[in-house]
């Protein structure tokens, strides 16, 4: 096997691995030089466990297996009854494991080259666990069969569950995703689709975390003031905020503590994204709280192309009587005065 060679070209010659390695190309990465992650196609029908009695069978299928420094195997199976399902424990329920195999004698000095599915029966246990195939077997894991016990209490028959089938997908496909194993896992590249369907939704890895459209994230405003900044001391304030397209949502508190200075002149609190200079004013709502004393209902005001938004609230139950929110509007703040506001605009 020479390393560089590539793929069709006229007299060179290919081995098996080499072969293997190219494949990689053509299936969905998992993080690691020349790896792919391993599975069945979405949708795909083939490979399901299914009990007959104590038989253990398994249908037609085709699946894609990867072994570090192998690359892909490609396997396709017939019909196949792997085992007879072991008796069930007087005292412990058991967890068993059925899975497809590659013997690649090269790898596992099996003296075979050949696919077939495996039965591997678990050990009785009060907790019991997934059995693990051997350090050198070349598998993929395909359903769990979970055995009661037959005495002290235990009911029931075994029942196959096929919660630890992976599928994959070619690269830049959009993968399924339903195991809390599989939710947990970290995306492999920024961009990397895939649909949750525990969320219902598709995600998209950002470089750190998986987001769908429409999830929130906290993000900590600045409070200033038209001619003299105030300072928040031991008050709070807090933000969220979410982008669906253009659209931002934003929704936050202000508490003010002992410590709180309101400083001078009209507030303004900070976008989580500049608003677009559309020449239009978006509002949403507000509401300054004075515990225990009053509530002044009003307006969350964004002007086209605003880093920040301003509050318009009642100072009187007089019709005309409104104001901008300052340390002395539409009372004097203090440790008693909290302001709540959200507000859909549209960004640059």
């Amino acid at each position: 096997m020479v390393a560089t060679d590539p793929l069709w070209l006229p007299s060179l010659s290919y081995d098996e691995t080499e072969l293997r390695k190219m494949d990689s190309a053509v299936v969905m990465a998992n993080g690691t030089a020349v790896g792919s992650r391993a599975g069945i196609r979405p949708g795909d029908p083939g490979l399901a466990v299914s009990l007959a009695g104590t038989t253990v069978n398994v249908t037609a299928g085709t699946a894609v297996v990867h072994r570090a420094g192998q690359g892909v195997y490609r396997a396709q199976l017939a019909a196949t009854s792997p085992g007879t399902l072991t008796a069930a424990n007087a005292t412990f329920a058991r967890v068993d494991l059925v899975y497809l195999r590659v013997w690649d004698t090269a790898v596992d000095s099996s003296g075979l080259r050949k696919a077939d599915t495996v039965y591997l029966a678990g050990t009785p246990s009060a907790s019991p666990a997934t059995p693990s195939p051997g350090g050198t077997e070349i598998y993929i894991p395909l359903a769990t069969i979970n055995v009661p016990n037959t005495g002290g209490g235990g009911t029931g028959s075994a029942t196959v569950s096929s919660t630890i089938r992976q599928v994959t997908v070619a690269p830049g496909g959009i993968l399924p995703v339903t195991s809390a194993t599989d939710i947990a896992i970290a995306g492999v590249y920024t961009g990397q689709a895939r649909y949750n369907t525990v969320r219902g939704v598709p995600e998209y890895w950002n470089g750190s975390a998986w987001k769908a459209q429409g999830d929130y994230t906290a993000y900590t405003p600045s409070w200033t003031a038209a001619s003299a900044n105030p300072t928040l001391g031991n008050g709070t304030l807090v933000a969220r905020w979410t982008r669906v397209g253009s659209q931002i949502q934003t929704s936050g508190n202000l508490t003010l503590g002992s410590t709180s200075s309101g400083g001078t002149g009209v507030w303004s609190i900070s976008l989580p994204v500049a608003a677009g200079a559309t020449g239009v004013t978006c509002f949403g709502s507000c509401d300054y709280t004075v515990t225990f004393t009053n509530d002044y209902i009003g307006l969350v005001q964004v002007e086209s192309a605003a880093t920040g938004m301003l509050f318009i609230v009642k100072t009187t139950s007089s019709s005309g009587s409104a104001g901008q929110v300052s340390s002395t509007v539409p009372v004097a703040s203090s440790s008693s005065s909290r302001l709540y506001w959200s507000v859909t605009y549209e960004s640059a």
